[in-house]
């Protein structure tokens, strides 16, 4: 059988997931450690690039490692770990750092776009985060990530550092990794205000974490028109977006109804969004019962992470190894 080749996807520890996420990333997650040899690791150190005192960095770590572990990353079949776990990371940025010029990396976009929104905290871990992005792909000689348009830049400047050690040292060592296509549309999940995807900034969202009255409470706010007056009328995008909702979590039978009441305009918006809530509770509320399982699992969620951490540093203590023998450092 042939070997599955490398994936690997970082996870930030900032907030908790909802269902944007969930039909978005996670599912594809899911999915992807069946069919490669799928890392995943949680990024704390990225993190501090935009929030450098933050208020729990251990309690964000055991939230986001329970809610991913809650919906279905298994540690039998990927390497899940702590990125602050893996020293080795940390010395290869050191590494490659060496061989990053100022001018490029003041040139990314994230890094402008960041330096925009946040002008009191312009750090040096802000300037360097491609390269530490890059050494995180590169210590696994990973083939290939998935990443979204902010990051696709990001990606660049990694396979641009893989090509430069290669150059520089005169070898053949570094693969350049390549975007990882779920081979499928990702869901897009609306949120709740009428415009746009579910996002955490936009604090529009409903979260696995959330319990039932703060479901409930979400959806009945949420925005709609004074309803259709002819019969067949084309839905606002706040409409839309419900039934979008609908699709994804209840029944087709329900969704038919309350588009056939649209049509004839005859539908009640308070019913439909309580019929709604409704089918997000029902989804959701299995979710919820995992997450606070797990995350009252301190046992387990040592395990979790020590396991993952030693699987990982089986091929990051094998890469810095040799990185270092290329580069020229030997021990007397």
């Amino acid at each position: 059988m042939a070997e599955k080749e490398i994936v690997l996807s970082g996870i930030r520890p900032t907030g908790n997931l909802h269902l944007g996420n969930y039909f978005g990333a996670v599912k594809n997650f899911i999915k992807m450690q069946h069919d490669t040899n799928a890392y995943f690791f949680i990024a704390d150190y990225h993190s501090l690039t935009t929030h450098p005192t933050p208020g729990d960095l251990h309690g964000n770590v055991k939230q986001v490692l329970a809610e991913y572990l809650a919906t279905g990353l298994d540690p039998e079949l990927a390497t899940i770990y702590v990125q602050s776990d893996l020293p080795e990371t940390a010395e290869l940025y050191l590494l490659l750092n060496m061989n990053a010029y100022i001018g490029e990396l003041e040139r990314t976009t994230s890094f402008k776009d960041k330096v925009r929104k946040q002008p009191e905290n312009v750090n040096a871990g802000l300037l360097t985060y491609p390269v530490l992005m890059a050494a995180d792909i590169l210590i696994h000689k990973a083939k290939k990530v998935p990443v979204g348009k902010d990051q696709e830049q990001n990606l660049e400047m990694a396979r641009k550092f893989a090509k430069r050690f290669n150059r520089i040292y005169n070898v053949e060592y570094f693969d350049e990794p390549i975007p990882y296509n779920f081979g499928e549309e990702l869901v897009k999940v609306p949120g709740l205000d009428g415009s746009g995807k579910m996002g955490k900034s936009e604090g529009n969202g409903l979260y696995l974490i959330d319990d039932e009255k703060t479901i409930r409470k979400k959806v009945m706010k949420a925005k709609t028109d004074a309803g259709p007056t002819e019969p067949n009328s084309e839905k606002p995008q706040e409409i839309v977006n419900l039934f979008t909702l609908a699709n994804i979590v209840s029944k087709p039978e329900t969704v038919k109804f309350f588009n056939e009441a649209y049509s004839d305009c005859s539908i009640r918006y308070g019913d439909f969004k309580k019929q709604l809530a409704e089918d997000i509770v029902q989804f959701t509320m299995p979710i919820r019962e995992r997450i606070l399982s797990i995350s009252a699992d301190d046992a387990y969620l040592s395990k979790v992470v020590k396991m993952g951490a030693e699987k990982a540093r089986e091929s990051a203590v094998k890469t810095l190894k040799e990185v270092r023998e290329i580069i020229g450092f030997r021990h007397f």
